[in-house]
This record gives C-alpha cells, structure tokens and sequence, in this order.
C-alpha cells in the first residue's frame, strides 16, 4: 500500500510539474506575440539571427536546447515503454489507437486542404503533434473537475505521439547526408550500447559521449535533436546488482528527474519565446483562411477531435479497451480537443518543414497559435460542463 501511495505521489509531482511547465509555455508564447508587435520587433528578430559561433541564436535554440527536449522525449518514451503506463499491451492499446488516430486525421485534413497547393504539402505533419505541457497545463486550470485517469490516458497518447513525430522528422524531414559523419555517428551510438551492456551506471560518459553524437548528427543532415532520442535509449534503467536500490536510482530515472524543471521552465519557454514571435501588422482576415494557415488550424481542431475521439470510440465499442476510469464520453471529446494544441512539436515540424521561406514559416506560426488557442478553448469549455469526478461514471451507468 506504501509502494502504491508513493508511485500515485510521484504521478502528481510529476503531472503537477508539467501543468506548471505549460503555464509558462503560455506566458512565453504571449510574450513573443507582444515583443515581435511592439516597437521592440526589429530587435528581437535581430537578436534570433545573429550568429553566435558558428551557428546563429535560432539554430542554437532549435538544433542545441531542443535536443536537451528530444533527449528527455526519448528518456520518456523507454521509461514508459518498459517500466510504466506503457510496458504492457493493455496499457497501450487505447493510448495508442487513439495517438494513431490522431496523427492519421490531422494530415488527411491538412493536405485535403492544401492538396492544389504543392509548396504546401510537404508541411503535412505540422498538425500531428500535441503538446503535452500545454494540454496538461490547460487541465490544470481545470482541477478535480477532470478524473486523473485522463490526465494518464492524455500523457501517454501524448508520449506515443511524441515517439510518431520523432520517426517522421527522421524519415521525412532529412536530406543531404553525409555517409561520413553519418557512419561516425553510428559508431558512437554503437560505443553508448556497449557502455550500456557492461552496465556502466554513471551518467558522465554517457553525456561527453552524447555531445559528440549531436555534432555527428549535426553535421550528417539528419536533424541534430534526433541525437538526443538516440542518447537517451541508451540510458541504462537498470541499478548495480545486490545495491538494495530501486529503478527509482537507476541512471535513466536520475537523468529523467534532472532534466525535467531544466526542460519544462527553461528549454521550452525559451524555445517557445524565439519562435511564436510573428508579426501580425497587416494580417487580414483573409490571411486566416489561406489555404495552408486554415489547413493547419483545421488539422489541429477538427482533425485530432475526429482522430482521437473517433479511433479511441472505435476501440472502446469493438471492446479493445476501455474508457478511462471516473470518464464519460464528454470528456473523451474535451481531451481530444486539448489533443489539437501542437504548440511546441507542430512549430518544431513547420521549421523543418519551410526552413528556406520566411513567409510560409509565419503562416504555419499564425496556422498553430489560432489552432492550439480553438482547441484550448473549446477543450476547456467540454470539460467544464462534463460531469465533475466520479459522476461521471454514474452518469454512464
């Protein structure tokens, strides 16, 4: 019972850490709305593309801080693959049906939209992504109103989504390698997995060795933050043998633990800050409604409500899962709805996706603030008036 309270514990701190993380990813994204419009605009924008080193400050922030993201995404994903709400089949069918079905819907609506436009297409995956800190954050400010078992269900579709958009920037957003640093690349991955297997606990080589993979990475063309998901599947969670410690020790759980508050109130809100920043002077009403910005908005709010409450109605009526427990079907709506804020991932995506034009990269930007904000809104207004806590499952009785 002791060992049950303390995993429920650290459940909360951790949810409650992520809610928290959230708000400050608003209060970024805000800020860089405010900042880019003000008379400060000229600086800011300045300030993004001056070089600092080789590389420019935008290039340190997307290709340097985001892989610390990508490295505790990847920690995450094998955590839950093996030691958590994912390391059995049961816990990941409806997580899972309902992630596919999410990433599935959004692109079908976003290239529906966009199918007579060609320089449009290749940004097909901007609005497959949901941003747990966001969505969690948006939960939070909603309290008991919403069962715990959402907030479960939501992370871990959030966690299987994350692991989608990981293998879609690997496949579909690389170009140009070099064998060379490529090969290289492998090799120290290769040395990681032998570290990992001669049960090397402590955390130091592993790290040198992940700061040169991501300058392999960097330099191979394949994006460098995908350095940091390969690091952390090498993470050993595993403990020293007769050390009396629990998986609670192990070198992947200390990384995971110390990372998380770096991640969630310094990497995301800086990344957040550098790039929700888009001029608004002179956007018309007309501009919403261009084919690519409408159909990423549209992807993120119609796409994910139809692909996750769809695939996850689907399963739980052909009796593959269940609804979460203390949920009804109106919150089923209202989380799939929080599923269209793609905040974080979708710009992630959309730079990949329009990196050489300016132009298509703001109205991906003004696509994902306008989505993610609907989706909020009406997610939040769902759950407001969905039955509180346990009446829930009265009301489905």
């Amino acid at each position: 019972m002791q060992d049950e309270k303390r995993l429920v514990s650290m459940l909360r701190e951790f949810l409650d850490s992520e809610a928290a993380g959230g708000l400050v990813l608003m209060a970024a994204a805000a800020l860089a709305l405010i900042v880019a419009n003000s008379p400060l605009g000229e600086a800011y924008f300045s300030a993004l593309h001056a070089y600092l080193g080789p590389l420019s400050v935008s290039h340190w922030i997307n290709d340097g801080l985001m892989a610390v993201f990508f490295l505790l995404v990847g920690l995450e994903i094998k955590r839950e693959m093996l030691d958590g709400q994912l390391s059995t089949w049961p816990r990941r069918v409806l997580p899972g049906i309902a992630a596919a079905g999410g990433m599935a819907a959004p692109a079908l609506v976003y290239v529906a939209i966009n199918h007579n436009n060609p320089a449009a297409l290749s940004g097909w995956a901007i609005p497959t992504a949901t941003d747990i800190a966001f969505a969690l954050g948006v939960l939070s400010l909603l309290g008991r109103r919403v069962p715990g078992s959402l907030k479960i269900f939501l992370t871990a579709l959030a966690i299987i989504d994350d692991l989608g958009a990981v293998l879609i920037i690997a496949v579909f957003y690389t170009s140009g390698l070099s064998l060379a640093y490529l090969g290289a690349a492998f090799a120290v991955i290769a040395l990681l997995v032998v570290l990992n297997r001669m049960r090397v606990l402590t955390l130091l080589p592993y790290i040198l060795l992940g700061i040169v993979l991501w300058v392999l990475v960097l330099k191979s063309g394949v994006h460098a933050t995908l350095a940091g998901v390969a690091l952390a599947l090498t993470i050993p969670l595993k403990i020293s043998p007769g050390s009396g410690h629990d998986l609670d020790h192990s070198p992947l759980h200390r990384l995971e633990h110390g990372l998380h508050k770096i991640v969630a109130f310094f990497v995301i809100p800086i990344f957040g800050f550098a790039n929700a920043g888009v001029s608004l002077g002179g956007l018309s009403a007309a501009a919403l409604i261009e084919p690519l910005t409408l159909g990423v908005a549209a992807g993120l709010v119609a796409g994910k409500l139809v692909g996750v409450f769809g695939s996850s109605a689907l399963a739980i009526r052909l009796g593959f899962a269940d609804l979460p427990v203390n949920a009804g079907w109106l919150h089923m709506v209202g989380i799939s709805l929080l599923c269209g804020i793609g905040f974080t991932m979708s710009l992630f995506i959309g730079l990949l996706a329009f990196a050489s034009d300016a132009a298509l990269q703001d109205a991906v930007k003004v696509g994902i603030l306008a989505g993610s904000f609907i989706a909020a809104l009406l997610g939040a207004a769902v759950l407001l008036v969905a039955p509180a806590g346990g009446e829930a499952e009265e009301a489905e009785e």
